[in-house]
């Protein structure tokens, strides 16, 4: 078998390659340069954070024949043969934790080594050895032969005797910066010929929670699955949470929207996303929120309600070790600050949030007309079950050729809008494309969730200035890329579709009655 995978084909073969732990890197190729070299070591960190690739790099280049500035030569017959040397010795004490491992270490610490300068033993995981092997192995510990390093690795030091501890020089890995593992990533893709999304690649690094092994595996399941990897990939593979979603989260909890709120949740929870990863990433997303609210003078009551959602959400992270349904605990504590007296904010202060870009503008859509879509005036109720009979009444007559047809009048439309400068119009319509088109109803397909929800709260305005611009009386719905994605994985080709009556999402405030009378007619009116 040829193939290897990532991780341990770009493991690091010196100090140089090694990413993070620079307090680390440098004491040790100190202590190689100056040959103060310890007897005994103990790496401690998350996993995936360089411990026993950093134990291999020390024993390299403690026994490299050439070895410049704390660095392995990578040509000597000690580093060629460096992973087949007898002198190197490496044990996972998760496996091998018993007294008589630790006494065939003990026999045989005093056979010099074959080739090298040191032995060296790297013993994994080494909490995991029992009771009676820590005390067979203390004395050896504390006084080896001087030709005789050992590196202990562990992820819970707190099960490591104080007698181990004291006997050795103990170097704390901390998880590896997010950029750094980004950079890394986009360094092996190169090299490997994968072709990837940036943002695609700051969500593995995110995904990775610091851990560069977890980065790496994770970048090569998907280069199997994908020739592309972006952001798609990632979401129906491992589930991942925008910032454009995040935005649109704390929008609606804001505005009080509790059914925003919910359905929201509930979708990026049907994705698949880490529960301890979605909450860090709201957390990170809400921090930097309230930063800008302290540089953009935004109003105290916006600030302290955010910084209130912060703490419980922190509160919320502490207790995932010990609570099995964290998404549970998570909707019920958003959906509190919905109408809730004591962190109201008024329709001032939302609007200091949006103007002031604590809710940014992104590439797609102003969220501030997102927010502003309470127009009294608004035909439908829009929900999942009216964008399915909207999807659905396409489907009756749907061909190629009224696809054409209808494509020559959506130009029309963009035209007669830049013409007009209706601006708001135009930010929708050019950003969403004819899908599926019959003799009177069209499917648009949209890349952003946000200019979905914006579409489909305008639409019959919409609707009403397309139909007057190019007499016609076509209908809409706006659907995005993802959603269109999982409606064609369960689509039936040989299903007859049959048009559905829309009449029960007309609204029936007076104000949208004769709107609804003009659409549908005073026969298919129902009002209750």
């Amino acid at each position: 078998m040829n193939y290897k995978v990532l991780y341990r084909k770009y493991r690091p073969t010196n100090f140089d390659d090694l990413v993070g732990q620079e307090h680390i890197k440098r004491i040790l190729k100190n202590s190689i340069i100056n040959d103060k070299i310890a007897h005994a070591y103990m790496f401690t960190g998350p996993r995936g954070t360089g411990k026993t690739s950093t134990a291999k790099l020390f024993a390299r280049t403690l026994n490299c024949l050439n070895q410049h500035d704390g660095l392995p030569c990578g040509e000597c017959d000690n580093c060629v043969n460096f992973n087949t040397s007898p002198d190197v010795i490496e044990m996972d004490a998760a496996s091998n934790n018993s007294v008589d491992d630790i006494r065939e270490i003990v026999d045989n610490i005093g056979i010099a080594p074959t080739n090298s300068k040191y032995k060296v033993y790297i013993i994994d995981e080494v909490h995991m050895l029992s009771n009676q092997a820590w005390n067979a192995f203390l004395k050896t510990l504390e006084e080896p032969p001087s030709n005789v390093v050992f590196i202990l690795a562990t992820t819970d030091i707190q099960k490591v005797p104080i007698t181990v501890l004291s006997r050795c020089q103990r170097f704390d890995f901390q998880r590896i910066d997010r950029t750094l593992i980004f950079e890394n990533l986009k360094r092996i893709c190169a090299l490997e010929e994968i072709k990837y999304d940036e943002d695609a690649i700051k969500e593995i690094a995110y995904l990775s929670d610091g851990c560069m092994r977890d980065a790496l595996s994770i970048l090569d399941q998907l280069s199997k699955v994908s020739d592309m990897i972006d952001m798609d990939v990632i979401k129906s593979n491992f589930g991942t949470v925008t910032d454009s979603e995040l935005n649109i989260l704390y929008s609606f909890i804001i505005k009080n929207d509790i059914d925003g709120l919910v359905t929201l949740l509930r979708k990026i929870k049907e994705s698949g996303i880490d529960i301890k990863i979605f909450i860090d990433k709201i957390l990170d997303n809400f921090l930097d929120k309230a930063i800008d609210m302290k540089k953009k003078n935004v109003s105290s009551s916006a600030f302290n309600q955010l910084k209130k959602i912060i703490e419980v959400l922190t509160e919320i992270y502490s207790k995932l070790n010990y609570n099995s349904n964290g998404f549970l605990l998570l909707e019920l504590e958003l959906i509190s600050f919905i109408n809730d007296d004591e962190n109201q904010l008024s329709n001032r202060e939302i609007n200091q949030i949006i103007s002031r870009e604590i809710i940014p503008v992104d590439n797609e859509v102003d969220i501030n007309k997102m927010l502003n879509n309470e127009n009294s005036n608004q035909m439908y109720r829009i929900s999942d079950e009216f964008i399915n009979v909207r999807i659905n009444n396409t489907f009756v007559k749907c061909n190629k050729e009224y696809k054409v047809c209808f494509l020559d009048l959506w130009n029309n439309f963009v035209s007669k809008l830049k013409a007009d400068s209706i601006a708001e119009m135009l930010n929708i319509v050019t950003k969403s494309v004819p899908q599926v088109v019959s003799d009177s109803y069209a499917i648009l397909l949209t890349k952003s969730e946000s200019i979905k929800i914006v579409g489909n709260s305008k639409l019959y305005e919409l609707e009403n200035k397309f139909n007057t611009f190019n007499d016609s009386s076509y209908k809409f719905i706006f659907i995005s890329e993802e959603d269109w994605k999982k409606f064609m994985q369960s689509y039936d080709k040989a299903k007859k579709y049959d048009i559905m009556d829309e009449s029960e999402y007309i609204n029936t405030d007076t104000n949208s009655v004769s709107l609804a009378e003009d659409v549908f007619g005073t026969d298919k009116l129902k009002i209750d």
